[in-house]
């Protein structure tokens, strides 16, 4: 399959700031992307995305009529963009404000202003969405690995679920929070859990301590995937039985750099 290239991308910009919206346009062009539509409302950017398909959506936070959340909650299950990444560009930092957007599969967070590396990483995660790379290992045949796939938001376990497609991990089952998956490993094995640290009833913290002490799979390897992981409560979190920690935005090609480590060693 031939190589996704910048230039091959096409993307929507969401953005009501004249000022705001011609840096991020010439940032795109200056990683030689041209296929950019602009819309100034978030009426308008709906307007579009019901009439046209974007690689990539970059969206500010705020706008008279929603908030950039509300637009991808649209995006995700619109008949054009469902598949579509999407890129939050914001001046907003309080963790609170971008708690959702970070459970919720985006991309990126940019902030305003970005870099050229913050803009370039960006790209690539949008371009590794879109170009499924099946993982070589060397002992295991990756389409055989179980997975069981932890996380209490819809929106992220979509969004994980479809890398770890493009990585040629087909056999993934989901669970909603600690709890349902502490019954799953009841009756079923898996090869690899993949879980989120923040659920209710049962963290990730616990389904860990859990599947350790008392699962009769407590060799499995786990990767938590966490808004937090720089949290100091989190300082520890290896101690309890935890292979490795991923941050989220869940990035592709970090992810599968950590499957190699896991699974193939």
């Amino acid at each position: 399959m031939m190589s996704i290239q910048p230039s091959d991308l096409s993307i929507l910009l969401v953005e009501p700031s004249d000022t705001q919206g011609k840096i991020i346009v010439n940032q795109l062009r200056s990683h030689e992307i041209s296929q950019i539509t602009w819309a100034k409302s978030y009426d308008e950017a709906q307007e579009f995305i019901v009439r046209h398909h974007f690689d990539l959506i970059a969206s500010a936070m705020y706008f008279e009529q929603g908030t950039a959340l509300d637009l991808l909650k649209q995006v995700k299950v619109s008949d054009k963009n469902n598949d579509s990444a999407f890129m939050l560009v914001s001046s907003e930092y309080k963790r609170e404000h971008l708690e959702e957007f970070k459970q919720s599969g985006v991309v990126a967070l940019l902030p305003k202003p970005f870099t050229h590396e913050h803009l370039h990483a960006a790209i690539n995660n949008t371009i590794d969405l879109l170009s499924p790379e099946e993982l070589e290992l060397e002992y295991f045949d990756v389409q055989d690995i179980r997975v069981l796939l932890v996380d209490d938001s819809k929106l992220a376990r979509n969004h994980i679920r479809r890398v770890l497609n493009n990585l040629g991990l087909l056999k993934i089952t989901e669970a909603v929070d600690g709890s349902e998956a502490i019954s799953l490993l009841a009756d079923n094995m898996y090869d690899l859990i993949v879980t989120d640290f923040n659920m209710p009833e049962v963290d990730g913290r616990e389904l860990t301590k859990f599947v350790r002490e008392q699962s009769q799979q407590s060799h499995i390897p786990i990767l938590m995937v966490t808004s937090e992981s720089k949290d100091t409560h989190l300082a520890n979190i290896e101690q309890d039985g935890v292979n490795a920690l991923c941050d989220k935005p869940f990035e592709p090609q970090f992810v599968k750099q950590l499957l190699y480590k896991l699974l193939d060693n």
